[in-house]
């Protein structure tokens, strides 16, 4: 299984776990399928893109780094969005959404094939 595949499953199920933590907010619990859909979608966006990065890259310091930014970027995009009742969660859905990234940057790094050495095909392997 390649990195990007890794990245895809691992941030759709660390996603929906993260979505489902938003139970423990009874003011949101009205909103429950909308999030649960976006955090799995979220995760799995942050999961294509660490599992490209793991391609070109070979580093779980840099991996985790990556995955956490990202995790973080795309939590502040939900939580800058108000909710129905007019408040923002910004520590909620951000602290959670930087260790999911995080968490999917090194699982990344770690699981998967590595992308194949390309070849250039102008100089021919020296014996």
């Amino acid at each position: 299984m390649n990195k990007i595949l890794v990245g895809l499953i691992f941030g759709a199920a660390l996603g929906a776990l993260d979505g489902a933590t938003a139970w423990f907010t009874p003011d949101v619990r009205s909103m429950m399928t909308s999030i649960m859909v976006g955090s799995t979608f979220k995760g799995m966006v942050v999961g294509l893109l660490s599992g490209w990065f793991a391609r070109k890259v070979n580093s779980t310091q840099w991996g985790i780094v990556v995955g956490s930014v990202l995790g973080l970027a795309f939590a502040f995009a939900v939580a800058a969005m108000p909710s129905d009742n007019g408040q923002h969660y910004y520590l909620e859905i951000m602290l959670p959404g930087f260790v999911v990234g995080a968490i999917i940057g090194f699982l990344t790094q770690k699981m998967g094939t590595p992308s194949p050495v390309k070849r250039n095909s102008y100089f021919p392997a020296q014996k």
